[in-house]
Formats: C-alpha cells, structure tokens, sequence
C-alpha cells in the first residue's frame, strides 16, 4: 500500500476498543453471552495481533459515555505509537462543549483526539440525533475539526441521514455500515436507507462489526458479501474505512480472520480502491499524523 503519509503506510484499523474494567466498568458486557470478551482487553493485548496482520496504525473508539474513559484513551495513545487516534466521549448536551473538547485537546495524548461518539444505538428517544441540544454539540465537534461517528441501528439511519444532510460541515463516519438486518426481510430496507445516507457527501462508513450481525453461527464470507458489496456501491471505495471491532469481534470471530474475510470481500476492487478502503479513507477522514 503507497498512497498513506510518511510512516503510516499498510493496513489502519480505524475501529477497536480497550478497557480494564476496574477503572471503567462495562455493564454492556453479559458474562454468560459475552463470555469471550468478559475480560481486560489493553493495547497490549492488541498490538502483536494487530502488527502480525499488517496493521500499523489503530484508531481507539469509546465504550460507555465517559470522559474518563476518554482520558485514558488518549494516555494510551501518547504511550504507543500504534495508536494513531481516538474517538472519545462528551456531553453533547452541555452548555460548554467548546470547553469540553479543548479540555480533551489539552490532557496528555489529547493530540490524538480525532472524533467524538455517542452511543446512539442505545438511546431510547426515537428522535434522539433530531434534537436541538444534541445538533449544537455535533456541530461543535464538526467546528473543532473532528469527526462524529455514527453509532446507530439500522432503524436510526433515517434520523442519521437526516443529521448528515443538515450539517455538511460536521465529517460523519457511520460504525459498521449501520448494523445490516443480514439474512433477514428487513435487509432490503436496511439497502434503502444507506443509499440514503450515502449520498450526503460529508459521510463515510466502517467495514466492521459485521460478523456479529449474522443471525446464525458459523458466518461465511458470502453471508456478509451482500452487505459490502451494497456499500462498495453507494459509497464507494474513497469513503469506506476497514476496522477490527476487536474485542467485541471476539463474540464471533478472530483477529486475523476478519483480516482474511476482508481480504476476501475486497477481492474484485482494483488495487487503488483497496488501499482506500484498508488505509487511505481513514488516513482522510480521521486526518491521522496531521498534528
């Protein structure tokens, strides 16, 4: 791969998660489904697999909605230079979210800030992302140059299409192409909807988190191909970004063999286009070795 910046060349995972629950409790965590994640997970964990893939640069995304966690996110950042950047957490809803995000900029590692996350997805107001309050703070994130990602479920695009299309000056990357109904009736919607949101032109999307999408076990290739093919689509390559999930992947998958299904799923792009997608959109998007 050639077309990253100096020393940022070969594969980004522009999505993974680090905790260490005694400082950051993850109550998402169901210890009898979840058993393979129920545990500590740090960078040290990640980077042997991440290098022996080809990976050389991480962006680390929140978990819950803590500053805190945010805060400890950036430390491990400054610490390890394979992590290129974090999407953290803030209150979207507060008065001062300037302050906020400066406060972050300026902490230890706050140089690798580069997007903000909600978690959307367990929101229970169905116009959560239509709210004056929370469009203030996304539009805050936009004008201090970082990225919101999207966390939402497939019955939320419409609300994050609309979002999109209201504020072209905020970048949105959508986390693991809105979550896909796969193998179910509910698909064909889900192909709707994304080809909605797509054509706001200040959208991208991570190919991740697909494999625990599958409605039955083991997955295939083939089971998540109509997926992202869809969005090779409507994206298209330029604005679609790979990214692990490790270790919520763990549930369904391993780390090298989400590496190969992607691989696979790339297969019939030209060689440009699969640059893009395994390190060029992120590289853009997420503006990773810029400051």
């Amino acid at each position: 791969m050639t077309d990253a910046a100096p020393g940022m060349a070969g594969i980004i995972d522009a999505h993974h998660h680090l905790w260490v629950r005694a400082r950051h409790p993850q109550p998402w965590i169901d210890p009898v489904t979840m058993a393979a994640i129920d545990a500590d997970f740090d960078i040290a964990d990640l980077a042997p697999l991440a290098r022996a893939a080809g990976v050389t640069t991480t962006v680390v995304v929140q978990s819950i909605a803590s500053v805190k966690e945010t805060l400890d996110l950036l430390r491990a950042a400054a610490d390890d230079i394979l992590v290129g950047g974090v999407v953290g957490w803030v209150d979207l809803t507060a008065d001062d979210v300037v302050d906020r995000l400066d406060r972050l900029r300026a902490a230890p590692g706050g140089q690798r800030l580069v997007g903000i996350r909600h978690l959307v997805q367990s929101e229970t107001d169905p116009a959560y992302l239509d709210r004056p309050d929370v469009r203030r703070g996304i539009a805050a994130v936009g004008a201090a140059g970082l990225v919101f990602d999207l966390l939402v479920r497939q019955h939320q695009l419409p609300m994050a299409a609309r979002l999109a299309r209201d504020l072209p000056e905020v970048r949105f990357v959508l986390d693991h192409l809105g979550k896909p109904a796969l193998g179910t009736s509910e698909f064909d919607h889900w192909k709707r909807e994304l080809r909605t949101l797509a054509e706001a032109p200040n959208t991208a999307a991570k190919v991740s988190g697909l494999t625990t999408e599958v409605p039955r076990s083991p997955w295939t290739v083939e089971d998540l191909r109509p997926a992202v093919d869809h969005a090779i689509d409507v994206f298209g390559p330029q604005r679609l970004m790979y990214g692990s999930d490790w270790p919520v992947c763990l549930l369904a998958t391993s780390y090298p063999r989400w590496i190969e299904a992607v691989t696979e799923l790339l297969g019939g792009l030209d060689p440009s286009d699969r640059t893009a997608v395994w390190e060029g959109t992120a590289l853009r998007c997420y503006r990773l070795g810029a400051s």
